[in-house]
């Protein structure tokens, strides 16, 4: 039985903003064990129709999740299956949850609000994920591209395992 790591996931608000200030993300801080739920929450600015989450890892651009456009999913491609899910259960109000959370989980999950929507595109510029083996779609472009005025906000989901810590056994492989 391989040991597993005694893991911590640390949560911090970084601010990503444009001129219109107003996508409020919580929470700002949080710690965690490995295995345990995460739920962010997003607020965006009153009057905006579409809401967008995003997740960025170390050294990549932004790779899109799931798009929400008057409260409804309209596309929600990025999305891993199985842990992740997302929901807007009103105009005002949107959550990103992650079940179990792992290491390869850590990243900065962006929220963001625009007035109206991109047909055929998202508002940030998006990193092609490795779900994605079939290169670059219409949807999905690699190149940067002249989007809405948007606002969005930033959450920290981190992981700390201190070298030397273990608890209990765990089959799991990584």
């Amino acid at each position: 039985m391989a040991a597993r790591l005694l893991c911590c996931v640390a949560l911090g608000l970084l601010g990503v903003e444009s001129a219109d200030v107003g996508v409020t993300q919580t929470p700002r801080h949080e710690v965690t064990k490995v295995g345990q739920e995460v739920t962010l929450d997003c607020q965006p600015i009153s009057g905006h129709q579409s809401l967008y989450w995003y997740r960025q890892t170390p050294g990549q651009g932004p790779e899109f999740l799931i798009y929400f456009n008057n409260g409804s999913p309209v596309d929600d491609s990025g999305m891993p299956k199985g842990r992740f899910s997302a929901d807007m259960p009103n105009a005002s109000f949107s959550i990103l949850k992650i079940q179990t959370t792992e290491p390869r989980d850590s990243a900065t999950y962006l929220c963001a609000s625009s007035i109206g929507t991109v047909p055929q595109s998202h508002p940030l510029s998006v990193q092609k994920t490795s779900a994605s083996p079939s290169g670059p779609s219409p949807s999905h472009p690699q190149q940067p591209f002249q989007a809405p005025p948007l606002s969005a906000q930033g959450l920290g989901l981190g992981f700390c395992c201190p070298q030397g810590r273990q608890e209990g056994n765990d089959e799991r492989s990584h």
